[in-house]
């Protein structure tokens, strides 16, 4: 149900120049999602009545990943002021009028912050009635964080910057997460009397606990439960961190929910990927985007799934797949390319060294090893033997293949597209294929073998391969 007192603006108009990349900070990608994707899909599990996501650094390429992803979030423009406190004070102004619910505050490069640490945050906010509540966390080590300052009780005081911070405070392992609740009214009450007067020339939003607290209101520090759960990405050392900790919770659930992966510290799945129970993970196995596999499936070592499909007990090893679909009892792999638009029916095979895209294979069909089938239809029983190529490309357009049921091709044969074998076709060895073959039709394409007696004496005097020619044939001359 719809939380209709409840707003929730996500910081996301920072630059991250420490990220030293021409992709902005808030999209590089985390187990398949952007940073702040993550932070977005947490405030959409709260139920908000309003989502509102303040954008300004590389503004167009932000918004639409946020409005492809999280269409409804409401987009806010940072202007030229700048800090947190500016952003929080144009969200405020975008929200409805008379809005008067509760305000939570979260930063677009915090992704495992989870839902339910911040409903249980959001519920103690409102239990106490406080008019402002702060996310905290204890660290070993807390430089360059603001502390969180307590009274001898043991109550929120206030929050001093490490600059600021005498050696007492510094020595304070509390430090500010920078995620906030306000009640609505108390907030534009204070952001009215931000200022800019600072080393930085910025509004800062800690200024309004300092505020609120010089007013008289109550406000309340609560630490989390793990400090992990509140670390922002601000360089790539920190997103490698923070990815191997989510990666480490998802391997983690999958594990618990009936899936065997034997090395979870080489096995990599995106948040989007589903796993039926009975899947067995071998080491070194990557699985993207929308991969689904189903029961009893063995996938890897070393296999790299992405937008993938891969049906009731089918084993791929050693194999890089985009875009495909494998079917039921298939077998894929070592050494095997899927690129996309290849679909293996079941109990079909693509074996060692085989290249395929845009092919559908049918039920039992094998490519066993050292092909390429681009641009093809297989149909059902076929078996093509080794180095068989479809040739699809004329250098200016692509072309089809047509294989029907229960053809059999032999070893390095090369069929030239568009070109049709009709059911139960063969094709001999070498065989070049430029005409369609009809049903039950043998293909050939040889011309007489010819061998020129003495050429390696001829054209290759002095090597060792002349002499032993020679001995051979004055051998054979003798006889």
């Amino acid at each position: 149900m719809t939380d209709q007192n409840l707003a929730i603006i996500v910081l996301a108009a920072g630059q991250g120049t420490r990220m030293k990349s021409s992709l902005p900070k808030m999209l590089h990608p985390l187990a398949g999602a952007p940073i702040v994707g993550h932070v977005l899909a947490t405030a959409r599990a709260l139920d908000a009545a309003h989502v509102l996501a303040v954008v300004r650094h590389e503004r167009e390429r932000v918004a639409s990943a946020i409005e492809a992803d999280f269409p409804g979030t409401v987009l806010v423009d940072q202007d030229e002021i700048d800090g947190t406190g500016r952003a929080v004070e144009l969200a405020i102004a975008a929200l409805p009028e008379g809005f008067d619910g509760d305000v939570l505050v979260l930063n677009g490069d915090v992704p495992l912050l989870d839902a339910d640490t911040l409903a249980e945050f959001l519920g103690r906010h409102r239990g106490t009635g406080s008019a402002a509540s702060v996310l905290s966390a204890v660290y070993d080590d807390p430089s360059g964080y603001g502390r969180i300052v307590r009274s001898d009780a043991g109550a929120f005081d206030r929050i001093v910057e490490q600059k600021d911070a005498t050696p007492a405070e510094r020595a304070i392992a509390e430090i500010n997460a920078g995620i906030y609740a306000f009640g609505a009214a108390a907030l534009r009450d204070q952001l009215a009397n931000l200022t800019t007067e600072n080393a930085q020339g910025e509004k800062y939003l800690t200024d309004v606990i300092g505020l609120l607290r010089a007013a008289g209101s109550e406000v309340e520090a609560v630490p989390v439960a793990e400090p992990w759960l509140v670390a922002g990405i601000n360089d790539r050392a920190q997103l490698s961190e923070a990815a191997a900790r989510l990666n480490a919770l998802i391997v983690r659930g999958w594990q618990l929910a009936g899936v065997t992966i034997d090395d979870p510290t080489t096995t990599w799945i995106d948040l989007a990927v589903k796993i039926e129970p009975d899947v067995t993970i071998r080491p070194g196995t990557q699985l993207k985007g929308a991969t689904v596999i189903a029961t009893g499936a063995v996938v890897g070592p070393d296999t790299t799934l992405v937008d993938c499909e891969v049906g009731e007990n089918a084993e791929v090893r050693r194999t890089d797949g985009t875009l495909a679909v494998i079917g039921a009892g298939a077998t894929v792999g070592p050494f095997s390319f899927l690129r996309p638009g290849t679909v293996l029916g079941a109990d079909g095979k693509i074996g060692a060294f085989v290249e395929s895209k845009n092919t559908r294979i049918g039920e039992g069909s094998k490519v066993p090893h050292l092909s390429y089938v681009g641009d093809a239809t297989i149909g059902r029983g076929v078996n093509l033997g080794a180095g068989t190529i479809t040739a699809n490309y004329d250098d200016v357009n692509k072309h089809r293949t047509e294989i029907a049921d229960q053809v059999h091709t032999s070893s390095h044969t090369v069929l030239v597209a568009p070109v049709r074998l009709g059911a139960g076709a063969k094709t001999g060895a070498g065989a070049i294929v430029r005409k369609d073959v009809p049903a039950g039709a043998l293909a050939l394409s040889v011309a007489p073998q010819r061998n020129i007696e003495g050429w390696v004496e001829e054209h290759r005097p002095g090597t060792e391969a002349a002499r032993v020619a020679a001995e051979a044939r004055s051998g054979e001359r003798g006889k």
